[in-house]
């Protein structure tokens, strides 16, 4: 078993439950999901609104303006995406980022 520092294993550690590294679509819309909560703003309508207001890109690529539904579907393919990758590829991730 290889030895690791405590800052390998916590890197691998936050990342055991991705099958796939987020894409840079993906990570632009966490980092933009998380200083809108962090406003304090909850309500997914308002979200969503937010998102459309500081031109947040779409994960998926797909264009057009950011409402509810978007926003509920967007989050949907994600979730359904890093599903997949997980049931594919699973700890083996974690095993493979460790030396």
């Amino acid at each position: 078993m290889a030895l690791v520092s405590d800052g390998e294993l916590r890197t691998a550690l936050g990342r055991q439950a991705l099958g796939r590294p987020l894409t840079a679509l993906e990570k632009d819309f966490a980092q933009a999901l998380e200083t809108i909560f962090a406003s304090g703003e909850h309500e997914l309508a308002k979200v969503a609104a937010m998102l459309e207001s500081q031109g947040v890109k779409r994960p998926s690529g797909s264009r057009g303006a950011w409402s509810l539904e978007v926003l509920g579907t967007e989050l949907a393919a994600i979730n359904a995406s890093l599903d997949e990758a997980y049931a594919r590829n699973g700890a083996a991730l974690l095993h493979g980022a460790l030396p």
